[in-house]
């Protein structure tokens, strides 16, 4: 009997565990083919700890290297170190790493290193503009240069890589693993018993109920936008409660304080602004469910929420997702006030507008990504 091939997924951060988890699970039903390990350096703890629970993936590592206030300096040392530490000890035959976090380049820098095999899912994205998103860009062109298998989730990412040099024969298009994971759990919230529950949460915890207002949901935290761009979203949220009553935002705001701060400062305690804690990703999942649309700088809700048939706008000066903005399912509006005003007012007002884009078409994926993968790394491995 030959011997079973060694996986190694590594990864840090919340985005990353749920794009990794739904491959990881199929991976763990092959066990006659694979041993699988699961390192995470937590470079994000609590909200990584939550999607860890939800999938019921218990890592053989948790390097635990996040720190209060930590800096890209810290991450990348501290990981480094300490990934090489690991893949001494393990010397799987290939690690698996998902998306553009300091992790994702560490990690494949660290196998490269000891000349281990890479996979990248989620490879092939770019803005072509290195500082946006930051470090993003950087890290996921620095890890396709280390790579040996790019799992590109659609053929414009595939056409990025071509355009580069990468071998045709070493990509391959499989969807993004995001879906899988928001099916996964939009199954599990099915049970009306599981809805109600979190309907009464957001009335305890929040004093939030859904029935009279049409509800945006609002992420924002990118790095790039610290500063003047994340003052403009602010005062932007601000004006759109104000013209338009029939309106309440809810905003989980992110614990780095760049993003709290100027939150806190220009929108608290504002009516119909609701300011709560960052959520877990099966909260999150039925939150956007319920929302009437979306603000976002997030890459993983501008591939989720298509699926759900809500609109996205994009808060970002440049996307590496292209595909919902050519689908008409999302909007790129950039970090002025006047434009994400105008913007979402039009969704607002706009009944013939908004159904085109609720049209539910969705161009990242069908949730069958992770089956793609584990038949591809089967065959090729």
């Amino acid at each position: 009997m030959s011997r079973k091939l060694k996986l190694l997924f590594i990864f840090g951060t919340k985005p990353e565990a749920v794009k990794l988890a739904p491959v990881i699970l199929k991976s763990k039903e092959r066990k006659d083919i694979f041993a699988t390990k699961v390192c995470v350096t937590a470079q994000h703890r609590e909200m990584l700890d939550q999607v860890l629970n939800l999938f019921k993936i218990k890592p053989d590592y948790d390097l635990n290297i996040m720190r209060r206030n930590q800096s890209l300096f810290n991450i990348t040392t501290r990981g480094i170190k300490q990934l090489g530490k690991v893949l001494k000890i393990e010397r799987p035959d290939i690690i698996i790493v998902q998306g553009d976090t300091t992790t994702t380049f560490v990690a494949s820098l660290s196998a490269y290193y000891l000349k281990i095999k890479i996979a990248h899912i989620e490879a092939g994205l770019r803005t072509s503009d290195k500082f946006n998103p930051f470090p993003e860009e950087i890290n996921r062109l620095l890890t396709d240069c280390l790579t040996d298998y790019y799992f590109a989730p659609t053929e414009w990412a595939k056409n990025n890589l071509l355009k580069e040099g990468v071998d045709e024969k070493k990509i391959f298009v499989t969807g993004n693993t995001v879906i899988d994971a928001l099916f996964f759990t939009l199954k599990k919230q099915q049970v009306t018993e599981v809805r109600q529950q979190l309907e009464r949460k957001f009335k305890k915890d929040f004093n939030i109920t859904f029935d009279n207002q049409k509800t945006i949901l609002v992420t924002a935290h990118r790095r790039e936008s610290f500063g003047k761009d994340f003052e403009n979203i602010c005062y932007a949220l601000l004006e759109i409660v104000d013209k338009h009553k029939d309106v309440q935002i809810v905003y989980p705001v992110h614990l780095n304080p760049n993003v709290k701060k100027p939150v806190k400062k220009i929108l608290n305690n504002r009516q119909r602004i609701y300011l709560i804690p960052p959520l877990d990703y099966f909260t999150t999942v039925w939150l956007m469910s319920k929302a009437y649309l979306i603000l976002t700088d997030s890459g993983g809700i501008q591939e989720e929420a298509p699926s759900l048939g809500k609109p996205v706008l994009v808060m970002r000066k440049t996307t590496e997702r292209p595909e919902g903005i050519e689908a008409d399912v999302a909007k790129l509006v950039g970090v002025e006030k006047e434009s994400i005003v105008e913007c979402t007012s039009e969704l607002l007002t706009n009944n013939a507008l908004y159904k085109k884009m609720a049209k539910a078409i969705n161009p990242y994926g069908d949730g069958k990504a992770s089956d793609g993968i584990i038949e591809i790394l089967l065959n090729t491995l």
